[in-house]
């Protein structure tokens, strides 16, 4: 058994490990949060899920990589849309921890901080799917 087998054996549940852990991150902060957390602070993590959904859904050999073809306009088109709702996620998520570390009367530090790090827990457990699932 070489090593590609083997990652696509485990890759996805290594993936789902990963998901998984971000998300404790962020249910983690809200429930020791001492003050209510807003709305607005769930969606970075909501948009990093729905982008790892959406780089998921396109196959690997799909993708064709010659700058002379014009065929997999709508592709590429798809994940450029992908990676840019991802790093708005993440960028929102980074916004949201520098709130929180400058305004004393919203969630601790604490909350910003599971925040960004559920973004880049659920992106890279996109990216191990993607890289990991067989053709």
């Amino acid at each position: 058994m070489d090593l590609s087998e083997l990652w696509a054996i485990f890759g996805p549940g290594v993936a789902g490990a990963v998901f998984g852990a971000g998300w404790w991150f962020w249910v983690d902060a809200v429930v020791c949060s001492s003050v209510s957390v807003s709305f607005v602070h769930y969606l970075p993590g909501f948009f990093a899920s729905f982008a790892a959904l959406m780089f998921n859904c396109v196959r690997k050999e799909d993708i064709d990589y010659s700058p002379y073809e014009e065929g997999e306009w709508r592709l590429k088109l798809w994940l450029f849309f992908a990676y840019v709702v991802s790093f708005v996620s993440l960028a929102a998520s980074v916004g949201l921890l520098i709130q929180d570390s400058l305004v004393t009367t919203g969630p601790s530090v604490w909350t910003g901080t599971a925040g960004v790090l559920q973004c880049v827990f659920v992106l890279i457990s996109g990216l191990i799917y993607w890289t990991s699932h067989p053709e």
